[in-house]
Parts: C-alpha cells; structure tokens; sequence
C-alpha cells in the first residue's frame, strides 16, 4: 500500500487524509497546531460549505451539522449606487456555515480515531526533502507560508502580485437572519463588498460580516481600529458602514445588542490571490504535489477557498487509488482533473474584485431575470460553470439571452 504524507491539516488536508483512510491506506499529518489550539484560537475565516462539499462530507461519515439545522438557502443581493439594486437567488441544495474552530478538531478526531497519523509541529522549507523520502507520496496543504515557495507562481487568471482587498472578517451578536434565511451579498462600488453569513460557532448560531475593503476607498478603515483597546469605537464603526453603504443588513440589526462575539472572533488580512504550480521536483528526484492553498489561494469574495480545496482533494484521494506510481504522469493528470473547477473558481474570484462592463450588466439583469439570478446562485457549488458564464461578455450575454427567452416564454 502507498504511504501518504499531508503537510497541513485544513480542509484539503483532512479530506485527503479521511477519503484515503477510508481505504486503509497509510497516511500521515503534519499540522503546525493540535486541535486543542485550532479550537481555542482566533478565528481563521468566515467560510461557507456548498452543497458538493457538504455531500463530500456526508459520505466521509463526518457531516455533523446538516444543512436542516445549520444551513441556508438562497443569496440576497444588494448593489449600491444612485439606483441600488436588490434581489434574491436560490439554491437546488442548501450551503452551511459553521466555524472552522469546531469543524478542524472534528475531523482531526476522527482522522485519528480511523487510523490516520498525527503530527504536531512547524515544518519548514528545509524539512520536505526528508519527509519527502519517509513517504511515497508528499502533498503540501500548507500554502500561507514558506511552503508555498515550492510551487512556482503562474500568470493568468486568478493570480495578482499585491491583494485586491483588505479584508475584515468578525462575529457578531445582535444582526436577525435574513428572510429566508441565507447569505447577504451587498456591493458598495468603489468602497468594497460586505459578505454576510449566517454561521453557527461556539457561541451557537451568530452572524458573520465579512468587509472586502478596497485599500483606500474608507471602509479599510474598519482594519486600523484597536477592537481590543477600543471596542466601542469598533462597534460604532462597524455600525456607521453598515448603516451607510449596506443597508440591507443595518435593517436587521439591533445597535443595544450589537457586538462582536469575542476578542479572538475578529481576523484583519489581505489575501493576495496566487495559483501555483500543481507540483514541485525535489531535488532527491520525487515529485511533491501542491493542495488548497499551497496551489490556489482565492479572495474569499465568492466563498470558493474550501470547497475548491474539498474537491481538489477528492480528485488527489482518486488518483491515488487508481495509479499509485508518484512520477510527474501522476502530477499531470491530477493537474488536468482539478483545473477546470480550481481555474475557474480562480477567475471568477478575481473578476469580481474589479468586476468588468459585463459582469456589471449581469448584476443588473439578474434583478429582473429570476432564472438567471437563481441559475448564478446555484453555481457556487460549481465554479467551472459559473467561469463559463462569466469569463467573457459573449459568454454572459449568451447567458442573459437563454434566460430573457425562457422568461418570455
């Protein structure tokens, strides 16, 4: 049986390590951090689960929090402007979000409880030769570090040299769902996004604001401001942008009972978005395959960083089984299996950061094209398709033109 080695226990990393548990086969995992310190640390991100991971999930045996309980179902929209827009997709399946502090340990547990190899501690650029040699195949799920170095950096889509974003992602008390329930999508051009999610965490059910900040534009402000030394005038601040520029969502919420869930539920970043190469040769000959991160990092604008991990990671857990000899081959045609559905989730994130006439145009035309908004919608659960649509204007006027004829008809 080949022996697998997994640098990085997020998502990637743990879908890995279970689908290939689920056939015996040996694997190992290096994490930088025990569970016990995922669970009891900052927050990571704001993510959300669409419906093909979720059934990923469920068929790994490790789909806690259904959908019933813990998901939503559909996107509002709202894009500012002199004449704002509002309008509403569903999905055919439910998405879910539920904190990674609860959902890392979980799967860490049972990854362990079934046989998988845990190990804690920092591995550097210098150690992967090494472990390299231990195992027959090494993944590297590790991409927000010197790890990420070993994959060469490709230009394209979904590759910038600096952030798109400054990014704000925090926990709060004091904001009622949407109705019905699902996330709230709401554009302030050329001042930034507001993703909003409604997300279970260790507080019980709360409500994620994600601020995609244009640097510059005034809500980055929101990323200088002390929470821990001055936490009413972050509250206030958090308050004065939604009320301003996202109104949608400042209608829901309640400034008495309005705040962050806690010091450790805030995150400021920036995410420079990157694909990689999907492998690396070492230098004792073997090939080392990057996962998640280590091969794409997206803006978290259209929620895609863990699914596209999820998946990537069935298409690695497959090849495995079916041609267990770990040459460039191997890398090739795991390179070719994922690209569509990672590429395209790549591109997609990046058009929306400085989205084109088309995609503009898109955004209106959804507003009054039920179907489309609804078909769009849907589509976060399948990135290529969406790609498809979006990648040029002949593709989205194709598209607009296909759901204009079915509403007329």
């Amino acid at each position: 049986m080949p022996d697998i080695g997994i640098i990085g226990a997020g998502i990637a990393g743990l879908h890995l390590g279970l689908l290939l548990r689920q056939h015996d086969l040996p694997v190992t995992l290096y994490s930088d951090r025990t569970p016990a310190q995922v669970a009891t640390g900052r927050l990571p991100a704001t993510v959300a689960h669409h419906a093909p991971t979720l059934r990923r999930e469920a068929a790994l045996g490790v789909g806690f929090w259904s959908a019933a309980e813990y998901g939503y179902t559909c996107h509002h929209h709202y894009v500012g402007g002199p004449r704002p827009l509002s309008f509403r997709g569903d999905f055919t399946s439910p998405s879910c979000g539920v904190d990674h502090r609860l959902v890392l340990p979980a799967l860490t547990d049972v990854f362990q409880e079934r046989g998988g190899e845990l190990r804690v501690g920092p591995v550097a650029a210098a150690d992967v030769e090494r472990l390299a040699a231990r195992h027959d195949l090494l993944v590297v799920a590790a991409g927000r570090g010197p790890l990420a170095g070993l994959f060469a950096r490709l230009d394209g889509p979904g590759s910038a040299t600096a952030p798109r974003r400054r990014l704000c992602a925090g926990l709060y008390h004091g904001i009622a769902p949407a109705e019905p329930k699902g996330v709230t999508l709401s554009l302030a051009p050329g001042r930034g996004e507001l993703i909003e999610i409604p997300l279970y965490s260790r507080d019980g059910h709360v409500t994620a604001l994600l601020f995609e900040c244009v640097p510059g534009g005034g809500a980055d402000a929101l990323c200088e401001i002390d929470h821990r030394t001055g936490p009413a005038v972050f509250r206030r601040a958090v308050l004065d942008e939604l009320a301003a520029h996202h109104p949608t969502v400042a209608a829901r919420t309640a400034p008495a009972g309005f705040g962050l869930t806690g010091p450790l539920d805030l995150v400021r970043t920036a995410v420079v978005p990157t694909v990689r190469a999907d492998w690396a040769r070492l230098p004792g000959g073997r090939c080392a395959l990057a996962l998640g991160d280590a091969h794409t990092v997206v803006d978290p604008i259209v929620g895609q960083g863990a699914n596209i991990a999820s998946y990537s990671a069935e298409v690695v857990a497959e090849a495995v089984l079916a041609d267990p000899v770990f040459d460039e081959l191997f890398c090739r045609r795991v390179a070719t299996r994922r690209a569509e559905v990672v590429r395209g989730a790549a591109g997609w994130s990046d058009l929306m950061l400085q989205p084109p006439e088309h995609v503009r145009q898109l955004l209106g035309a959804m507003s009054e094209l039920r179907g489309a908004a609804d078909e769009f919608t849907d589509n976060f659960g399948h990135p290529d398709r969406q790609w498809r649509i979006v990648a040029t204007p002949e593709r989205t006027h194709a598209f607009l033109a296909r759901h204009t004829a079915a509403d007329r008809a």
